[in-house]
């Protein structure tokens, strides 16, 4: 299935929040917007190394991926133009993550949105995160749970955390620690209001800090039984 035969999700609230690239996107002439495709480049590229499953690496070059995304957002930026469903920022990323659910599919048979049911149409529409590639993130970031991970023997048990983590929790520290997207983007992501953003954003820390805690204590000397995730 192609990307262009997918609607995009619909647009979330965001607070009432201006999109900064809106009149590019909507009055730019080719090369303005091309310029600022540019600069969504790292953006996009961060996207897809914590998105694509590690079997595809070495396979699947994220900046063809890229490639083929921005010029499919100039073939249909006049559609863009009329419906102007989303941030043009976040229908970019959307296409982007089409691309590489469709190289998911072809190369792997992955059939990710089943398993994703229970996440917002905006984050159902691409691969979820890798917790192996998240991990590394937190551990080298600096923020307050890496500062706990820190504490603990290796990357590999914070994997396990992340793994046990709901999935909606995994992807807001994804999309705000590795992806970088603003507290105003992921709102729009989540159809929400940001100040409901950023509650969930701390709630989701804190659950992973409690987890990292008793993953620990259930590793010290004479605890007892293989680690499970609580509920």
């Amino acid at each position: 299935m192609s990307a262009s035969s997918e609607s995009s999700p619909r647009p979330g609230s965001a607070g009432g929040q201006v999109d900064p690239f809106r009149d590019i996107a909507l009055h730019g002439d080719p090369e303005a917007v091309a310029q600022l495709l540019e600069e969504f480049r790292g953006r996009i590229s961060r996207m897809l190394a914590v998105r694509m499953n590690p079997r595809l690496r070495g396979r699947l070059d994220a900046s063809d991926v890229i490639q083929d995304t921005f010029m499919e957002v100039h073939s249909r930026l006049d559609e863009y133009r009329e419906r102007q469903n989303m941030p043009f920022f976040l229908w970019v990323r959307f296409l982007a993550g089409q691309k590489l659910t469709q190289m998911h599919r072809r190369h792997l048979g992955a059939g990710q949105r089943d398993a994703r049911r229970e996440l917002p149409d905006a984050l159902r529409s691409m691969p979820g995160a890798t917790t192996a590639t998240l991990a590394g993130c937190l551990m080298s970031s600096g923020i307050t749970p890496s500062e706990v991970a820190m504490r603990m023997e290796d990357e590999e048990r914070l994997v396990k955390v992340l793994d046990g983590m709901r999935e909606l929790d995994r992807e807001v520290l994804a999309l705000r620690h590795f992806e970088g997207l603003s507290n105003i983007e992921v709102a729009s992501l989540l159809d929400i209001e940001p100040s409901a953003a950023s509650r969930r954003y701390v709630r989701a820390l804190a659950r992973m800090q409690e987890k990292l805690r008793l993953f620990q204590g259930r590793r010290e000397p004479g605890a007892r039984g293989d680690w499970s995730s609580p509920e």
